[in-house]
């Protein structure tokens, strides 16, 4: 496993062994393992979802392929017993 060396303010420091203390986290080892998790997913979203916009915006849906989606929801909620 790599080691990652970095510096951080002391008031995230205090933060971040409050969030040890209370549990949330094991160590601050843990804590910033989560918060690199938290950002590297962010980012492969925001990445996915842009190439999802795209494609998009390159070959816009035509009518008639989402048209079925819709009569397939009316169904449904027609079926519903309410």
């Amino acid at each position: 496993m790599t080691q990652l060396v970095t510096r951080v303010d002391d008031e995230l420091v205090r933060q971040v062994d409050q969030l040890v203390e209370n549990g949330a986290v094991k160590s601050r080892s843990d804590a910033v393992r989560r918060g690199l998790r938290a950002v590297v997913d962010t980012e492969r979203r925001r990445s996915v979802a842009a190439s999802i916009v795209d494609g998009y915006r390159r070959r816009p849906q035509a009518e008639d392929e989402a048209g079925w989606s819709e009569d397939m929801a009316r169904s449904m909620i027609a079926e519903e017993p309410w």
